[in-house]
């Protein structure tokens, strides 16, 4: 479903639900009973990168109650990333589908049931930028309803009915503000959870590959695109996602697919199939065997992994084959502007980020539901040159050989 359509389905209908739950909830924080959490619903459904930002979340959870059995709701889309977590069971998993308005209405609908039957004690809503989340989070008819609030600051309004609110910090990264969550569940401060923030907190998740499925995939590239053989392989994302504003220029790609060409070392682009225009205008310019297009090319996180096991750097568009790379060893350059590093930052701890600091950067924010005054000028990236690039991922090339 189209991003513009889902913020304001949020913002109309999200409201009028919040303020409407808000009269009958009784949103003052509880006194904590001492009476542990048994079950907990972790309410997560926004990109997948996040899911692994949590990671460290689910793990405080699991190390702080571990007879709780711990839940979670995310998008459909996005259940192979909790899946490779590998951090709870898969039937622990709950899921909506939200490739349209009919789907995501089906889907509520049996998740409302199925949270109702579950019987939560504890929900944790890690949502920033939409309301639905907190809707949910009222409908489980958990006592404990952790989430973010805006207290005196000008966010979304959310509803009155999280009964254990947390302030949202833009000065702290977002995988230390989801282990404040769980903290909140036992604070009796205002706000909640006044904890130490130290910086060294966020544990960075690795899948395992077997041996036999990375040669497969090898065996399988080289079948495919012979041009790759004998010489480092450097993997470019050039597409944006659901938000272009965070894309590199496509020009600037193409200058540094030519550098790395010339440097002897060979190219794949890969993306989703909807992605490959974008490849098809590098290649065109670019005219070698040495550079091919990788989009749409896995069916799955898991076979991009092997990729990345094969390759020898990233450089991406922050974006999801960001957020994956920590799964990997693989080295990675990552381009950041409309979002910021600081609080976005993948826990990959080989990867570099290239962020200019400009006066408006970063634009997307929990304050404005990331929609971006930017006019699509966005020279925080366009600032980004092409050289500083190709230098630092000559750099980390000779690092790693």
């Amino acid at each position: 479903m189209d991003i513009g359509v889902q913020r304001k389905i949020d913002r109309w209908a999200g409201t009028f639900l919040c303020r409407s739950f808000s009269l009958f909830s009784g949103g003052k924080a509880k006194p904590w009973t001492g009476e542990k959490p048994k079950r907990i619903l972790i309410i997560l459904l926004s990109e997948m990168g996040s899911l692994i930002l949590g990671y460290s979340m689910f793990l405080e959870l699991k190390k702080k109650y571990p007879g709780a059995s711990i839940h979670a709701l995310i998008f459909e889309k996005n259940r192979e990333v909790l899946q490779l977590l590998n951090i709870i069971p898969d039937e622990n998993i709950l899921t909506i589908s939200d490739r349209s308005f009919a789907s995501l209405t089906k889907d509520s609908l049996a998740v409302y049931g199925n949270m109702r039957r579950l019987r939560f004690d504890t929900v944790i809503d890690c949502e920033l930028f939409a309301r639905v989340s907190s809707i949910f989070s009222f409908l489980s008819g958990a006592g404990i309803r952790v989430g973010f609030h805006r207290h005196t600051q000008e966010g979304l309004y959310r509803g009155e009915f999280i009964n254990r609110p947390v302030l949202y910090n833009p000065y702290h990264h977002i995988g230390a503000q989801f282990l404040t969550l769980v903290e909140a569940i036992e604070s009796d401060t205002v706000p909640k959870a006044k904890r130490m923030v130290t910086g060294q907190e966020l544990a960075a998740p690795s899948v395992e590959l077997e041996p036999d499925e990375v040669e497969k995939m090898k065996s399988r590239l080289l079948r495919d695109f012979p041009g790759l053989k004998d010489r480092p392989v450097v993997l470019i994302y050039p597409g944006g996602g659901i938000l272009p504003v965070r894309a590199w220029p496509l020009d600037n790609y193409i200058q540094l697919t030519e550098d790395l060409l010339r440097a002897e070392l060979c190219v794949g682009i890969i993306g989703l199939r909807e992605d490959a225009q974008l490849a098809q205008s590098i290649l065109s310019r670019c005219r070698s065997p040495r550079c091919v297009d990788l989009t749409g090319y896995t069916k799955t996180i898991r076979e991009l992994l092997m990729i990345f096991s094969l390759s020898s750097l990233l450089i991406t568009n922050d974006g999801g084959p960001a957020q994956f790379s920590t799964f990997t060893s693989i080295p990675a350059i990552i381009l950041y502007g409309p979002e910021t590093p600081a609080l976005y930052g993948t826990l990959n701890k080989r990867a570099y980020n290239f962020f200019l600091s400009l006066s408006c950067s970063p634009c997307l924010t929990a304050y404005n539901h990331r929609h971006t005054p930017c006019d699509g000028d966005n020279r925080c990236l366009k600032g980004i040159e092409p050289p500083r690039v190709l230098a630092k991922a000559m750099e980390l090339l000779r690092g790693a050989s």
